[in-house]
């Protein structure tokens, strides 16, 4: 009789166990037939699969896999299929750099920053939007507490954000405003969620769908512990579909395989200037016929977002 394989999802990961969520007719052609209710089913990595060195994670909340049953109800993990992106944190270890997939196959990553209390940290948002460019990730800004300050000076503080093509959203838990907006945005989508503490993101959640906010809180938590929890990873589902993963990891992402000479090409506000420069290694800091300081001179290019540029690429300098 021809084994069964199912395919599923991983939502949950800690001490080497995985949660599989199985997708609803999800089995593959091995022998497998008929449909199957989607059920959660607790895995563990089949031996194969850990054989030979590795530089990277196998496997992390977010895969797509593919599972077999065993008859006491558990599953064993056959194959992890191709990623199509992930949020990776290089971690140093004694014998070389080591890839830590904090999320595989995110679809988004939502930025929640906060209008007022605490102030936008607006250059943390420019690093975060950095590495979503990246990393290949498309970012949405979620510009949370509007209620403090008004929607015009929230649109004051976050606007030039869409004028660059970032979408951004301005939200209130306390007021429930934009959670539809936001709630619309999520549906059927697997999103990273990060951001500063105390903006109100876990409000904000429980706002959109009770009792999600208090799941994100307690994740936070755990994964803000120590190194001991730093494996307890989980996608939260969400009601209409899709699921949103806590990634507070962000604020340690290191701007990792970059040279200070390819940190334009992650700013699109300043990407296209770059042609326009008289020199082709133009730095953008004092070059005559710089293309990116007469945007600056003229209002074109943000000074906020230049002066986040300018720290960044002084930061890589300093590495090498």
């Amino acid at each position: 009789m021809s084994e069964k394989f199912f395919r599923g999802l991983v939502i949950k990961s800690q001490s080497g166990f995985f949660d599989v969520n199985l997708d609803p007719g999800g089995a593959s052609s091995k022998g497998a037939g008929g449909e199957r209710k989607e059920e959660t089913i607790s895995c563990q990595l089949r031996g194969r699969l850990k054989q030979g060195g590795r530089k990277g994670d196998l496997i992390a909340v977010g895969d797509k896999v593919q599972i077999s049953i065993l008859p006491e109800g558990t599953g064993m993990i056959e194959e992890v299929l191709p990623r199509d992106r992930a949020i990776v944190r290089m971690d140093p270890r004694p014998r070389g750099v080591y890839r830590q997939v904090l999320l595989a196959n995110p679809d988004q990553a939502l930025f929640v920053f906060a209008c007022a209390s605490p102030d936008p940290h607006l250059r943390m948002l420019d690093r975060f939007l950095v590495i979503a460019e990246q990393q290949e990730i498309p970012a949405i800004i979620v510009a949370n507490k509007v209620d403090l300050v008004g929607q015009e000076k929230a649109r004051e503080i976050f606007g030039h954000y869409q004028k660059i093509g970032y979408p951004v959203i301005y939200t209130s838990a306390e007021k429930n405003i934009g959670v539809e907006e936001l709630r619309q945005v999520l549906q059927g989508k697997l999103s990273a969620l990060a951001g500063p503490s105390g903006v109100g993101k876990s409000s904000l959640m429980n706002t959109m769908q009770p009792g999600l906010g208090l799941a994100v809180s307690e994740i936070s938590a755990a994964l803000n512990r120590g190194t001991h929890t730093t494996n307890f990873r989980q996608l939260l589902p969400l009601e209409n579909g899709g699921y949103v993963a806590d990634t507070p990891g962000w604020k340690s992402l290191a701007l990792w395989d970059t040279e200070p000479e390819e940190l334009d090409g992650y700013f699109p506000d300043i990407a296209p200037l770059v042609a326009r420069c008289r020199f082709s290694d133009c730095t953008h800091v004092h070059e005559p016929g710089c293309a990116v300081l007469e945007a600056l001179k003229s209002g074109e290019l943000h000074r906020e977002r230049f002066n986040s540029f300018e720290r960044m690429r002084d930061g890589l300098e300093n590495e090498r």
